[in-house]
């Protein structure tokens, strides 16, 4: 049966010169976003970490399904965990899983096996994605444009995070399944990313990269 359909009334339009001025705002705010791997310890308020879920919970996604869950680790049992079971996969990754080219491609940001900021930062968001979600009888119901969906909830949630004023890391050990049995997860949820968060630690450093321009990403057809 289709939902009952309403009436648009949240979106707000703004003169043409507004538009740009917040386009452009909005570019330079995001602009400052570093991936950040030295945290302080300083705790952050739960409700900031609470609002900021509430936006990636706005994303849009497969058919409404919502195929997400995100578990939030502050914890130091958990999170130091959490760190022993990363860094064996890294030093599995590291040793010779991955292939010659990705760890040279890696080697100029400086990244190892040593995850010291999955217990130093004070929260650890495990995002899981949900190829099916299950009614209280334990009836499955499919899933739709799942990775879509969690990937751009999880971009909502980087640039609240960000917006905010706190730092974040994303971090993809490869498995993450240990993330299953330690946050005690259903098996039909897939570990998409740990995102790693809080302040940056006074003297932390970062690479020295830039960012492509617009016109080696971006084709205009007009």
């Amino acid at each position: 049966m289709p939902l009952p359909m309403l009436p648009l009334v949240d979106y707000q339009e703004y003169p043409v010169d507004e538009m740009q001025r917040r386009a452009e705002a909005f570019y330079n705010e995001m602009r400052r976003r570093r991936s950040v791997r030295d945290f302080s310890a300083r705790p952050v308020p739960r409700a900031i970490i609470e609002n900021c879920l509430r936006t990636a919970g706005t994303a849009p996604n497969g058919a409404n399904m919502q195929p997400w869950h995100f578990v939030v680790v502050s914890d130091p049992l958990t999170k130091r965990r959490i760190r022993e079971a990363a860094e064996a996969e890294e030093r599995a990754f590291y040793g010779g899983r991955a292939p010659q080219a990705w760890r040279a491609a890696l080697a100029p940001l400086g990244t190892d096996a040593n995850k010291p900021f999955l217990e130093t930062a004070p929260y650890l968001i495990a995002i899981f994605a949900q190829p099916y979600g299950l009614t209280a009888s334990g009836e499955k119901i499919k899933h739709y444009y799942v990775t879509e969906s969690v990937g751009i909830a999880t971009g909502f949630l980087i640039a609240a995070l960000h917006h905010a004023g706190l730092a974040t890391l994303t971090h993809t050990p490869s498995p993450m399944a240990f993330l299953n049995a330690i946050l005690e997860r259903p098996d039909h949820e897939r570990p998409f990313l740990l995102l790693v968060v809080g302040y940056p630690a006074e003297d932390a450093r970062v690479p020295a990269i830039t960012k492509k321009g617009l016109t080696d990403i971006v084709t205009f057809v007009e």
